[in-house]
């Protein structure tokens, strides 16, 4: 069974940045297209970024588009989101999973971003 453990969250100011790491233990993820999600308060959680369709092909929210950049170290396990010019309405709790429902695994605990205006 995949652990998915997502680290990397923290305060930042509007405008800062944050990386965030998903580090996966017990299987690999080289054979999954994975993703980050977000739940901010009082909202369902929402997808953001993802490999699609291959490893060097990416999908966006629009929302983040041009400020966050998902890429993957196969040889860590590794899948990571890199948040440039973050936003107030960045803030949400942030989760890796599996893009597609048929390989979604069980969730972790997330990282809390949190951005200050």
């Amino acid at each position: 069974q995949v652990q998915l453990v997502e680290s990397g969250g923290g305060l930042v100011q509007a405008g800062g940045s944050l990386r965030l790491t998903c580090a996966a233990s017990g299987g690999t993820l080289s054979d999954i297209a994975m993703a980050w999600f977000r739940q901010a308060p009082g909202k369902e959680r929402e997808f953001v970024a993802a490999f699609r369709w291959s490893a060097s092909n990416t999908y966006y929210v629009e929302s983040v588009k041009g400020r966050f950049t998902i890429s993957r170290d196969f040889a860590k396990n590794t899948v990571y989101l890199q948040m440039n010019n973050l936003k107030p309405e960045d803030t949400a709790v942030y989760y890796c999973n599996a893009d597609r429902d048929r390989e979604r695994m069980d969730w972790g605990q997330g990282t809390q971003v949190t951005v200050s205006s």
